[in-house]
This record gives C-alpha cells, sequence and structure tokens, in this order.
C-alpha cells in the first residue's frame, strides 16, 4: 500500500475507538464484563468467518501457528477488553482512553524486547512527555476524589489492560512475519478470544443471560462491527506494514476524540491541568512519530 494509503488506516482506528470507550459505557450493568466482551468478539468473528467464506481465504494453519492465533486471540480480543470493561466501571471513558494513549510507549518497549527494533532518543522524550500528561489529565479527578479506591483499581485495571493489548500487538505483528494474513488471525483469534471469555465466565458461576434492550443490543453491534472488525483489521494491517512501534501512534487522537465525547456525554470538566496534560501527551507523541530531515 502507498504511503498515502497508510493514513487511512491510521485514521479508520483512531476515530472509531476514539468512540468506543464511551459506547463501551452502554455495555455495562446488566451483563456480565466477562460475557460482554465474549459476544462482543463472537460476533465480531461470525461477521468475518461470513466475510472469509465469501471471499474463500484460507483458514488451514499448522498446529504452531493455532497456537500463536490463541495465543493473540485471548490476549488481544478477550482479557485485554475484560480488564478495559472493568475499568470503566470506576473511570470515565475519556480517562480510560487517556491512560491507553501510553500503548504507543509500551509498543515500542516490546517491539524493541522482541522484535529487535531499535528506541530512538525521541522516543524516550516523548515517553517522559506522554507520562506526564497523562498523570496532569488525572489531576483533577485524583484531587476530587482524594485517590480513593475506585481510582486506584481502575488505574490498575487500565494499566493492565494496556500491557496485554500492547503485547497483543506483538503478537500480531510475529504472526503476520510468519504468513498469516491479518483477515484470518483476526477471524481466529477473535473466536478463540470469545470462547476462551464465555468459558471463563461459565466455570466462575457468572449468569449467563444476554440484555434485550436496545442501547446493549445496538452498542454490541457497534462494537462487534466497528470497534472489532474494521478497527482491528486496518488497525493490525498497519502493524504489518510499518510495524508495532509506529502503528501505536494511531492512538495520538484517541484522547482527544475520547474526552471530547465525555465532555459532551458525561459531564467531564475540562481545565487548565486536563488542557496541559493533553498538550504534553499530543507533543510527546508528535515527538515520537517526527522524522528526521
Amino acid at each position: 500500500m502507498k504511503p498515502n494509503n497508510n493514513i487511512f488506516l491510521y485514521l479508520i482506528p483512531a476515530f472509531i475507538w476514539g468512540s468506543t470507550w464511551y459506547v463501551i459505557k452502554f455495555q455495562l450493568g446488566v451483563v456480565d464484563s466477562l460475557l460482554s466482551v465474549s459476544y462482543r468478539f463472537l460476533l465480531g468473528a461470525t461477521f468475518l468467518f461470513l466475510y472469509v467464506l465469501i471471499k474463500r481465504l484460507n483458514l488451514k494453519f499448522s498446529f504452531a501457528d493455532h497456537l500463536r492465533i490463541i495465543l493473540q486471540g485471548v490476549i488481544l480480543f478477550g482479557f485485554n477488553y475484560w480488564f478495559v470493561y472493568q475499568a470503566e466501571h470506576f473511570l470515565t471513558s475519556g480517562l480510560v482512553a487517556i491512560t491507553f494513549s501510553t500503548l504507543v510507549f509500551m509498543n515500542i518497549f516490546f517491539s524493541a524486547l522482541f522484535l529487535q527494533t531499535k528506541v530512538k532518543k525521541n522516543v524516550v522524550i516523548g515517553a517522559i512527555l506522554g507520562v506526564s500528561g497523562t498523570i496532569l489529565m488525572f489531576y483533577q479527578e485524583v484531587i476530587q476524589s482524594g485517590f480513593n479506591e475506585d481510582i486506584k483499581e481502575g488505574l490498575l485495571l487500565c494499566i493492565l489492560g494496556v500491557l496485554l493489548a500492547s503485547l497483543g500487538n506483538i503478537v500480531s505483528a510475529y504472526n503476520q512475519k510468519k504468513g498469516i494474513p491479518v483477515i484470518q488471525a483476526n477471524t481466529l483469534g477473535m473466536l478463540y478470544g470469545g470462547l476462551v471469555m464465555f468459558l471463563i465466565a461459565f466455570f466462575m458461576g457468572k449468569e449467563i443471560l444476554i440484555d434485550t434492550s436496545s442501547t446493549y443490543i445496538l452498542s454490541l453491534f457497534y462494537l462487534a462491527i466497528f470497534g472489532s472488525v474494521i478497527a482491528f483489521t486496518t488497525y493490525l494491517t498497519l502493524i504489518g506494514k510499518i510495524g508495532a512501534d509506529k502503528a501505536g501512534y494511531v492512538i495520538v487522537t484517541l484522547p482527544v476524540i475520547a474526552l471530547t465525547i465525555s465532555y459532551f456525554f458525561e459531564g467531564y470538566q475540562i481545565s487548565l491541568f486536563s488542557m496541559l496534560g493533553m498538550l504534553l501527551i499530543t507533543s510527546g507523541n508528535l515527538i515520537v512519530i517526527q522524522k528526521k530531515k
């Protein structure tokens, strides 16, 4: 794909995921988070299987390939999102998105560790600015709440989710290097991830049910089709083309989009600290992605 076309691979997941943080709120309440994550990715896998059948794409892989796809699915389409859904019980969607902005730095670290990519000076500077900005973004809410147990638990869940998301990105990049196409890896990965989450919910004794309200069903389809099938396909394709470290820059726009939505629909209050934090996060990411002339 030509470099200018890669812009679309950046923008599509950025704008979709920038909205999904808020849409996830409609999945919380009646149905346990484990089951909501399971339904989301099993539904996403269903749509992808239909596409694979129509296009007659190959789904025959070796046992070793399936093991790597299972790993990708469980990490990226399972536990990662379980932690995110749980975190949104305690934090606004905008703040969850901000925490996930550190994904770009984790991707850089794990790419260097597992894929032997080089870490550059501008990356370190950008990481420092990004982390500082994230702290400032949380400052207002932390001060108001006194850094209570809910905030602590929400932050811990977010960090675990980011960690798993980054590792899932690395596994996807590795799978693509091994010749496993993105569509097929996502199809099987979402199936495996959804099934594992369902089995965990079952053995934990969670009540197996589904919320039939229009808000739950519509948000589920939005998250499955747009947030999972379309966004992950474009994003993981980008990872295969330019690497997980650079593809992680998709999240440059996520805090802006997510906080804008949170401001209008969740009553998030913009303060001087949040503006300074946003400036630092954006500056840090821009420094990371800049190229020397």
